[in-house]
């Protein structure tokens, strides 16, 4: 194979060892390395018949190579000599090489070689050690001269030609361009052979024949054969067209900035796709419902006679057309209980079963008639087999309009059903029965009902269900339990799980409800007394406004049980539910973007513990579609007028091969079935490359594992990254993985797909201790700042729109997830091997999203009213800061963070420290585990904006002369766009937030956010905000009169805690005010620049990290730091300097600092040319630094005691553009470095012994 790209060609043979007739390795070996070029290589083709290699050129020349011989023969240029976007090459030899290049000119020139005899040969003079091929166009072989003859010229184009594709016998192409059009052409020829002979120009007419349009953007790539025409482009989807320019299929499985190649193959019906997001796609054309569209001639192993599209009707239907009423015969319910066995009812109150192994010949039964005739309205059934017989037991629960439900039990043989028994009973008054549902955890011996107004009723069917008459109406069927949720909406779905005692129902307005379930409802027989249970929780707006479609219940070995939800917003909600408390927390999210609605997951199973892949099974528009989740591609899609109508589907073991989906249209229904026996199935892979980001990456952090596992027997190292499409996502690798990534999960997307400019991981946790705490450590010990064993690992990104959201690091608990576990893991495939190697696998969890404020009320702007100085108040203009926000552009540009705990209250802290590009910088702090977010600080003046900011903090050390103890320090470093770095104090204002806080304790009266802002109505509706004003924070635990928080039927406990999240309430304590973070506060007390660094970089500060002095003579340990910045001037600066006074402790030095005794310059250092352009990302940890510019260079750096750097090595890296640098490194011997820019790459350092 040839491999090209820029000026340079390489050829490779690929090597398969066969065992046992499988492929048992593959290996990719360097064959030949042919010399550089003049000019850009556009394609490369292998003239087999003459052992050839011909390689096309930009300036629109051909060159060919002798494989055999490994020189070059000649180099043919057209007359036509313009430069080139596109070039593709056709043919076996030489005589039947056609060239077509797209030029610049919006123009395509077809042109071919012919010879011409030679009175002398020159193949003498050829040098064949001369390292390039700019005159070889007069070189020749086998006493022939090769020139071009152009046979033509396409004007049709109105832009450039990125893309030509030739038809597998020469006799079209195709072409595709910045108009976003593709264009298909026929050569025709006088000869019938016209590529082997030297035609002239006016024996072929090259003949426009198809001209198609349908992508929103710019087309990359193109395919054309007999029967089909494929197409990909920059708005990431591939369209397979007919020969007559009709879409068949469109595909959308790529993210980002587009596709760049697909391939394709008529023989098995593959086609391949590979985009900007890194991913590799594989789609198996035969398993769509257009496969009998795709090709004719199809190997026999792969035919499609597996999948079948017929219609079927109802026998009491058919017939039956024109307008519709309340007594005309209709179907109303679907549904699936095997491939071939499927349930039907109607307005009439008939059920039948159809049964079609045979499509061509349905058999119908009509299993019964409901009483008078009454419409059923709703239907489920539980499929039950038999040990000792081989015939399946169907029981089927109808609801009909007038308010009775009917169970009927069928036994099901190769003779059809029969009726066993049937049984009725009132459950609700007419018309206000909507819904009958089985539970799989309490079988068949009891049943649910719904109503319109939430309540649902609990049944106990055993005595009726298990009689011995045929017809068991005289038996009674009691209610055992009303379940009456508080939100009054109809419930939609259901899951019970006895063995936790829950019960948790979703309704129609994204709401779900759990309930106690004691055993003792369905352990016995009842008894005849009804049960009103209440709800124990509740969680308002868990799919927006948007119905929940299904819930399921997940057990688990440790203190809590999980909760999938799905819903009609598109999305798989993950909770959590306590089993001693019963209260619900939410976790996790993921937003099916591909899906208008998801109906539901399922969950496809090797063994019991292994699970292969989850998918989402939903609508959008008018069309059905089952969705990998896994491999985030469509395994199936059919166009049947949406959710609305009725249907049903039915999935086998294996979905890929396994699948049936059965829609009402025009009165018939129509089944869409693909089912293949998958004993000798092979599942062929969907993904060849895994996917990453779509778009530039602004930011990486390394995940240090090391407080959840042995970091000697590390071998995984995770990284988050941030991109400009508002994601994030979790790569992994092993270090013994020889450059190769071996998962990347996505994470998490910020709110409205809000871009992410910077990101960073928190897992030090540390005590907070001071003189002013009562649990000072007996002895003496420089390590007052104490670390916390039980870590909490926080992932903080930041971007656009003043998003902040957080993830808390969770280990993952080895079980059986049944569900859509896989959904946050990191790399759930391989969660059994890195378990096996000693690191745990982990998965984050979503904390909270901080944003500010949206007023959508223009209207009530208005004019406000201003407090003068004579106290006087005074109408203004309409308030600018409302304005602002109304237009609010702002995006945050960078953020640190670090965790605390007090030591009395045992409050976890997070302190957050973002800089926002209005040149602000704000103090914030996250209350843990109530996830409250406070408005600490102000940090100002600030002129320019802050790109970058880091953060230190220094424990609290013994003094030197009064053996006292002193307070641990907190210091902020921030980077601006001016070229300064300040130097922050946050101590005083820590301290105080940390006292007030014990004091107060305001999570004991506010509740928290509960889910992200994403998707319509995604916090349940219509909010009140409600503010609390003059309240302090010491007055909140006092408060008279406090809700009743363990009822949640009170007026106060209804309204959901996303609706008082964002509640303000300003206590002012030591004259500082403390704001819960619902708006920008203009009240925050300011915090002022401890020190200035001006000038240290001639424009911005892109980067910068701070790092311990270690072996300085002349430092204070735990007090000197290192700060090492970059910036757009090219330079790396450091500078050094030591915190704290230095009259207590004796330090030699001769710089000092002009303006404040606090902080004392040790020394500082530039390189002016570290990089030939700017630097974007520097790290260091006091021994060794690194850093990264837009010259795609890695550099290392040497750091000396004295705070000094020398340039150590460099290493050039494949990321274009590179924006961001982090390392991760063990025992200071071994570092690994990530670049990312458009794309991510790592590097491995390794120190050596002298070193």
């Amino acid at each position: 194979m040839a491999v090209f790209g820029e000026r340079r060609v390489k050829v490779f043979r690929l090597r398969v060892d066969v065992e046992d007739g499988e492929a048992c390795s593959v290996r990719l070996e360097l064959e030949q390395r042919l010399p550089g070029f003049d000019h850009w290589v556009l394609d490369a083709c292998f003239l087999e018949a003459d052992g050839l290699l011909a390689i096309g050129l930009s300036d629109n020349s051909v060159a060919l190579w002798d494989l055999s011989k490994r020189l070059f023969l000649t180099r043919v240029k057209s007359p036509e000599k313009c430069l080139l976007y596109s070039m593709r090459m056709w043919g076996d030899s030489v005589k039947s090489l056609l060239v077509a290049s797209g030029t610049i000119l919006n123009e395509i020139l077809i042109w071919k070689l012919v010879s011409q005899t030679l009175e002398k040969s020159l193949l003498s003079s050829y040098k064949r050690n001369t390292h390039g091929v700019e005159d070889y166009e007069n070189m020749h072989f086998s006493d022939k001269k090769y020139i071009a003859m152009h046979l033509g010229r396409l004007k049709e184009h109105e832009g450039s030609i990125f893309r030509i594709a030739w038809s597998s016998d020469g006799s079209k192409f195709m072409s595709v361009s910045d108009d976003r059009s593709a264009r298909i052409w026929m050569l025709n020829s006088q000869s019938q052979n016209f590529v082997n002979k030297a035609a002239g120009q006016d024996d072929i007419q090259i003949i426009p024949k198809l001209t198609i349009f349908g992508h929103s953007a710019r087309i990359w790539d193109c395919y054309v054969s007999d029967s089909i025409v494929i197409t990909a482009g920059e708005d990431c989807s591939c369209c397979i067209w007919a020969m007559d320019g009709k879409l068949i299929k469109k595909f959308r499985e790529h993210i980002g900035r587009g596709i760049w190649r697909c391939l394709y193959d008529p023989s098995t019906l593959l086609l391949v796709t590979a985009g900007f997001d890194s991913a590799i796609k594989v789609h198996h054309l035969w398993n769509s419902s257009f496969h009998d569209k795709v090709e004719d001639k199809v190997d026999s192993d792969n035919a499609n006679h597996d999948s079948e599209f017929f219609s079927i009707s109802s026998p009491t239907v058919s017939g039956h057309h024109g307008p519709l009423d309340s007594k005309s015969e209709y179907v109303r319910c679907l549904h699936f209980v095997e491939e071939n066995d499927l349930y039907i009812a109607t307005n009439n109150g008939y059920l039948h079963h159809a049964e079609f192994s045979n499509s061509k010949d349905v058999i119908w039964t009509e299993v019964i008639q409901i009483a008078d005739m009454a419409p059923i309205i709703c239907m489920d059934a539980m499929v039950m087999h038999s040990d000792t017989s081989p015939n399946r037991e169907d029981i089927i629960a109808l609801g009909d309009g007038r308010g009775n439900v009917t169970v009927v039990y069928l036994t099901v043989s190769d003779l059809g059903p029969k009726i066993d028994l049937s049984f009725t009973w009132l459950a609700e008054k007419d018309r206000q029965l909507l819904g009958v549902y089985w539970c799989k955890s309490l079988e068949c011996r009891h049943i649910f009902t719904a109503d319109p107004r939430g309540v649902l009723k609990l049944w106990d069917i055993r005595n009726a269900l298990f009689s011995d008459t045929l017809d068991a109406t005289s038996q009674k069927v009691p209610l055992i339990a009303v379940f009456e949720s508080s939100f009054g909406a109809r419930i939609m779905c259901l899951d019970v799980s006895p063995q936790d005692e829950i019960l948790i129902a979703g309704d129609k307005k994204g709401n779900i409800t759990a309930f106690p379930f004691p055993k003792v409802l369905v352990a016995h027989e009842s008894n005849g007394i009804q049960q009103n249970v209440p709800s124990c929780d509740r969680f308002k707006g868990a799919h927006g406004i948007s119905s929940v479609t299904s819930v399921h219940i997940i057990t688990s070995t440790s203190d809590h049980l999980e909760i999938h939800t799905t819903g009609g917003d598109g999305c798989i909600c993950l909770f959590k539910c306590h089993r001693n408390v019963q209260k619900i927390e939410f976790f996790g999210m993921r937003q099916v973007k591909e899906l208008g609605t998801v109906q539901s997951v399922f969950s496809h199973h090797a063994s019991e513990n292994q699970l292969l892949s989850t998918y989402a099974i939903g609508f959008t528009s008018a069309d059905f579609i089952i969705w990998d989740l896994e491999n985030e591609t469509k395994m199936l899609q059919i166009s049947c007028g949406g959710w609305r109508r009725p249907y049903s589907y039915y999935l086998g073991t294996v979905p890929e091969y396994q699948n049936c989906f059965a829609f009402l249209k025009d009165h018939n229904i129509h089944i869409r079935r693909h089912w293949t026996p998958t004993q000798d199935k092979k599942l062929l892979p969907q993904v060849l490359h895994m996917q990453f980001h779509g778009r530039e990456v602004h930011s990486l952090c390394f995940i240090d594992l090391a407080g959840y596992s042995n970091p000697e027997k590390s071998s995984n190292l995770y990284i988050a990254t941030g991109c400009e499409d508002g994601t994030v996502r979790l790569t992994g690798t092993t270090i013994n993985s020889a450059g190769r990534w071996c998962s990347s999960k996505l994470l998490g997307e910020h709110v409205g797909g809000s871009a992410v400019r910077a990101t960073c991981f928190v897992q030090k946790a540390y005590t907070l201790l001071d003189k002013s705490c009562n649990t000072i450590p007996k002895g003496d010990s420089d390590d007052i700042l104490i670390k916390n064993k039980d870590n909490i690992g926080l992932l903080i990104s930041v971007g656009s729109k003043q998003v902040l959201t957080t993830w808390v690091l969770q280990p993952k608990v080895a079980e059986n997830r049944l569900v859509c576990s896989s959904v946050l893991d990191v790399d759930s495939k391989q969660s059994s091997e890195s378990t096996g190697d000693g690191d745990p696998a982990m998965t984050f969890q979503w904390l909270s999203t901080h944003m500010p404020p949206k007023l959508t009320n223009r209207s009530k702007i208005g004019h406000v009213k201003q407090n003068n100085d004579e106290g006087d108040y005074s109408v203004v203009q309409p308030n600018q800061v409302i304005m602002d926000q109304l237009e609010n552009d702002w995006r945050y540009l960078s953020v640190t963070a670090f965790l605390l705990e007090h030591p009395s209250t045992k409050l976890t802290v997070c302190f957050v420290v973002v800089a926002c590009s209005d040149a602000t910088i704000v103090l914030r702090a996250l209350l843990l585990p109530s996830r409250l977010w406070f408005d600490i600080a102000l940090l100002a003046p600030q002129e320019s904006p802050v790109l970058v900011l880091k953060h230190i903090i220094a424990a609290a050390s013994v003094n030197c002369k009064e053996n006292a103890y002193s307070r641990d320090t907190y210091i902020v470093v921030s980077g601006s766009t001016d070229g300064s770095v300040t130097l922050w104090d946050l101590t005083d204002t820590i301290h105080g937030f940390m006292q007030l806080l014990s004091e107060t304790q305001p999570h004991m009266v506010t509740d928290c956010q509960k889910r992200p802002r994403t998707g319509r109505g995604s916090q349940g509706g219509r909010r009140r905000w409600r503010t609390l004003p003059d309240r302090s924070l010491k007055k909140i635990n006092e408060a008279a009169s406090l809700p009743d928080r363990s009822n949640p039927d009170t007026p106060s406990a209804t309204e959901n805690a996303s609706e008082t999240s964002s509640v303000e309430e300003i206590g002012t304590t030591n004259n500082q005010n403390y704001v819960f973070s619902s708006s920008q506060s203009c009240n925050l007390p300011v915090v002022t620049p401890l020190h200035i660094f001006s000038g240290v970089h001639q424009s911005g500060v892109n980067c910068l990290h701070v790092s311990e002095m270690k072996d300085c003579s002349y430092s204070i340990p735990g007090m000197s730091y290192c700060v090492l910045s970059g910036g757009d001037d090219q330079a790396v600066h450091s500078f050094c300097f030591t915190l704290g006074s230095l009259q207590d402790c004796s330090i030699n030095t001769s710089l000092h600092s002009p303006d404040n005794s606090t902080v004392k310059v040790i020394c500082q250092q530039r390189v002016p040319s570290a990089h030939s352009s700017a630097v974007k990302g520097i790290w260091t940890d006091g021994l060794w630094a690194f850093s990264t510019g837009l010259d795609q260079r890695i550099r290392c750096w040497k750091m000396e005691p004295s705070g000094r750097f020398t340039e150590y090595s460099h290493v050039i890296i494949s990321v274009p553009e590179p924006e961001t640098l982090d390392v991760f490194h063990e025992r200071e011997k071994k570092y690994w470095i990530a670049v990312a820019g458009r794309g991510m790459q790592m590097v491995e350092f390794l120190s050596s012994e002298d070193d």
